[in-house]
């Protein structure tokens, strides 16, 4: 099966690839990919593998802040990552997230990511490591624990080096799901 790759801004996807995108994630999360969902994987990097069927894969990296022992952290934070039914267990998911790891490798302090059952064991090869410490979230009244959170959030240290886990760490606040 030959395959192309393509990463590209949100801005640099036409009307036609972003109605692909999401009628693909919405296939891939089995209808369960709402508005919000929606808009958390937009205004960063996509990643988009297109096969002789058309979009094969997706997923993209977008800027957020974390605040971790004293520090503003900017994250490279992974979203939006959904694999066609059809060709799922064929690597292309590998093939979107080593795309998305260098945009996160060469611009940003870490990666982040919140998975799904599904999702775990890809990352988990890939060499991101679930959070062992505290997940939070800087709301509007102060900072919010997020314990559903906890034991599916991965992190990818990159520039920010090691990261200590007997600090939290505090993600910012968005609309719907916070993280």
């Amino acid at each position: 099966m030959a395959t192309r790759l393509r990463t590209a801004h949100t801005a640099e996807l036409v009307p036609a690839e972003l109605r692909a995108v999401r009628a693909l994630l919405e296939d891939a999360f089995d209808g369960d990919f709402g508005d919000e969902d929606w808009d958390h994987g937009l205004g960063g990097i996509h990643a988009l593998v297109h096969d002789e069927r058309g979009l094969a894969a997706h997923g993209s990296v977008v800027q957020r802040r974390v605040l971790h022992q004293g520090r503003s952290l900017r994250v490279g934070y992974v979203e939006a990552v959904g694999v066609r039914p059809d060709v799922r267990r064929t690597g292309l998911g590998g093939q979107v997230m080593a795309a998305l790891e260098r945009v996160i490798d060469g611009a940003y302090a870490l990666g982040a990511l919140s998975a799904s059952d599904d999702g775990a064991a890809l990352y988990t090869a890939r060499g991101w490591q679930v959070w062992p410490g505290r997940i939070c979230a800087l709301g509007p009244a102060g900072v919010v624990r997020l314990a559903e959170e906890e034991g599916t959030t991965f992190v990818r240290p990159a520039a920010a080096g090691p990261l200590d886990a007997a600090h939290e760490l505090v993600f910012d606040w968005r609309d719907g799901d916070v993280l």
